[in-house]
Order: structure tokens, then sequence, then C-alpha cells
């Protein structure tokens, strides 16, 4: 699949897809269940968090999980992450 997307010009979009689909794999389950991953903008992982005291934990988590999400990607896509 990578190789198609690189031939067409596609090879961010199918990164940022695959980011996308290994959210679960690299935060956890208990953080996967109070999270939805809804977007990749320049570098910006945007999170929806569904309450209050999981975003306070979550940003003070956040360098950590921007550097395994990048570390499981397999270069610096995420330079930050929103969440919201």
């Amino acid at each position: 699949m990578s190789d198609v997307c690189r031939k067409i010009g596609m090879t961010e979009a199918y990164e940022e897809y695959r980011t996308l689909q290994m959210w679960e794999s690299v935060v956890g389950e208990a953080i996967s269940r109070v999270t939805s991953v809804e977007k990749i903008k320049e570098g910006e992982l945007y999170v929806r968090v569904r309450n209050p005291s999981w975003r306070m934990e979550l940003n003070f988590r956040k360098r950590d999980i921007v550097a395994r999400l990048n570390k499981a990607i397999g270069y610096q896509m995420i330079r930050t992450i929103i969440f919201r």
C-alpha cells in the first residue's frame, strides 16, 4: 500500500492515516478509551478528550506521547499534540 501511495504522490496522507491507526497501540487501552484522534495538520495532532481531568493528565504526558508516536512512525512527523 505504501508503494502505491508513494507512486501517486500521497505518501504524507498515507503516513498520517497510519499514525491515526496506531494511536491505541502507542498510548494504551486506558487512554484510547477516553480519547479520539481527529486529524493531523502541519505536524499537529488533534485529539478529543472526553473529560477535563484526562485532558490535564495528557498535557503532562504530551512530550512522552509525541516521542513514542514518532518512534513508532519512524521519523519526526508529530511536533505537538493539541488536546481538546
